[in-house]
């Protein structure tokens, strides 16, 4: 069975009047489809590089990425990208925003607008669709956000450090309801964060960056037992620790050989 996402020795470097910044560097992995897959490393390592590869935004220099054993192509339909606002426009109902892929793909027949209400009605919007943007809190701006995205029908997300925007504790709650969302789904999604806690909690496995150029220094599964079953409940988990210190002392490995 072919991965959902193939990445082989991608590699990409800006380029600039000074002269060449190398941001990835013969970048390897796969994702099995419906694995959330998490990558993390230091601040400038290429982690947005390789989510604009992922979605043919911009081509890679050497190597290659295929979504089910096809070469990617820029505005591939099957890819949504979750960025890190919710991009919402105010003059727009949130009905109305959340239909705008599909309204723009000339694809919001009545049946596209039942199944509209409906997510909105199951993921905690109902009786918001005629409200504006200003009127929903942060979190539930994101799961418009979201909703907008899932509308698509995507086989893979892109999620760029969705919850960033939000204060700590509507960022713990949107992590636990949009991740859960996404499982429930059966999606294959890759997150970038800068959050180690936010990775853990959410991941199936994790992609460990190195500093620029970035490489991939490790690839760590994340198990828990069954009963951790949200990311709420993973961090109360007395494997949620070990992860931590696992990581932190992957990405440590850098700086301490300095």
């Amino acid at each position: 069975m072919k991965p959902k996402l193939e990445v082989c020795g991608v590699s990409y470097s800006y380029h600039s009047p000074d002269g060449e910044t190398p941001a990835l560097s013969h970048i390897s992995f796969i994702v099995p489809a419906g694995e959330f897959l998490a990558v993390v490393g230091p601040s400038g390592c290429g982690k947005s590089t390789l989510l604009s590869l992922l979605c043919g935004l911009i081509e890679p220099e050497d190597g290659s990425i295929r979504i089910d054993g096809a070469a990617i192509l820029e505005g591939h339909a099957g890819i949504g990208y979750m960025l890190q606002k919710d991009h919402l426009f105010e003059w727009r109902t949130i009905f109305d925003n959340v239909a705008l892929g599909l309204e723009i793909q000339k694809k919001l027949d009545d049946s596209a607008r039942s199944h509209l209400k409906e997510m909105l009605r199951s993921y905690g919007l109902g009786g918001f669709e005629k409200a504006r943007p200003s009127e929903l809190s942060g979190g539930m701006r994101q799961r418009a956000a979201l909703i907008r995205t899932l509308a698509l029908k995507p086989d893979l997300l892109l999620l760029d450090e969705p919850f960033s925007a939000l204060d700590y504790q509507t960022r713990l709650t949107v992590c636990d309801d949009i991740s859960s969302i996404i499982r429930s789904t059966g999606k294959t999604a890759v997150l970038i964060t800068h959050d180690l806690s936010e990775a853990i909690s959410v991941a199936d496995r994790i992609l460990i960056l190195s500093r620029r150029p970035g490489r991939i220094k490790a690839s760590l599964p994340i198990e828990f037992p069954p009963e951790y079953d949200s990311p709420l409940k993973r961090r109360n988990a007395g494997e949620f620790s070990a992860y931590f210190n696992q990581v932190w002392e992957l990405l440590q490995e850098d700086f301490s050989s300095e």
